[in-house]
């Protein structure tokens, strides 16, 4: 990648970041990238941290946005990007983002949110083995809480939390007391003690959606926006510097956005158009069943062909 397109687009990236910043709800995740050190002949592990925003699952009306941010470690430096974040930040199990959350409890903190989908997984994985009822047991109640999240998708976070407080609080606190009660039954080195413990030590920010409608069960815009990136890291091997390694995140920021962008304004023309031709047909007599409307996109023009000489 070019360094100075790069640091000509830099502006551009920055502003997605401080709208980003302005959500009430942001997702983080974060991957290795490792970068050739000038000199040495061989290669770093630095890392590449993804933040992104959809309000629309809780009724808000913000674009979708995702931006990148290169970095040397995995330590402090990345949380500049969102340390005076007044929102909920939903997260993996990684200890620094603690660092987000005033220790005396202030309110103009980050509040931090677990994600269920990755607890879930390692559930998922015994289940499939068939090596444990119990997991089996959690995979099936986990599915609950889902069918509960695809009703009130949408809805305001007055609207979530009521709903989740009617049908999925009964479900989590039966959830944690089945894991309390089988992880001594267990061995301590076993992949299913290591579920249980993953799961048992984040009760609290694995019930924070139960209290707060903004936050999701699962973090799946900031999981397909790094998904690319690891298989390109692969693919690509290494960053050729750190600058190159700043280059990728700015570009991949833009890139990444525009796509969001273009398939939030998808959906929001294919509504309109469906809206549209609803009121148009409204005056046809219901036929007893469904009335599929077909919307047909507009036909290119075709050039005239010339004759042949």
């Amino acid at each position: 990648m070019d360094g100075k397109v790069g640091f000509e687009l830099d502006i551009l990236a920055d502003y997605v970041v401080s709208e980003i910043k302005k959500a009430e709800r942001i997702f983080a995740d974060e991957m290795t990238l490792p970068t050739l050190a000038p000199g040495s002949g061989s290669a770093k592990t630095a890392w590449l941290w993804a933040y992104a925003r959809d309000d629309r699952t809780f009724g808000g009306s913000g674009p979708p946005m995702v931006a990148y941010r290169f970095e040397h470690s995995r330590a402090t430096e990345w949380s500049r990007d969102i340390r005076a974040v007044i929102a909920a930040l939903c997260i993996d199990g990684y200890a620094a983002y603690n660092k987000l959350v005033r220790k005396d409890g202030g309110n103009d903190g980050a509040i931090l949110a677990g994600r269920w989908a990755r607890s879930r997984r390692k559930f998922y994985e015994l289940h499939i083995a068939k090596s444990s009822k119990v997991a089996t047991d959690t995979i099936e109640r986990m599915a609950k809480l889902w069918e509960v999240e695809e009703r009130v998708r949408g809805q305001s976070p007055e609207a979530r939390v009521a709903a989740r407080q009617v049908a999925s609080a009964a479900i989590v606190g039966d959830l944690f007391t089945l894991w309390q009660t089988t992880l001594p039954q267990v061995s301590r080195k076993s992949t299913f003690a290591e579920a249980l413990r993953y799961a048992i030590s984040r009760r609290g920010i694995f019930k924070r959606f139960l209290t707060d409608g903004r936050v999701e069960l699962d973090s799946n815009i900031v999981e397909r926006a790094i998904r690319p990136h690891g298989i390109t890291r692969k693919n690509s091997l290494v960053a050729g510097s750190d600058g190159g390694g700043r280059t990728w995140a700015t570009i991949a920021t833009l890139l990444q956005t525009c796509l969001c962008r273009s398939r939030h304004k998808r959906k929001e023309l294919h509504g309109a158009d469906l809206r549209h031709a609803a009121r148009v047909r409204s005056d046809v007599p219901p036929t007893g069943g469904c009335d599929v409307v077909r919307v047909k996109a507009p036909v290119a023009p075709t050039r005239a062909r010339l004759p042949s000489l």
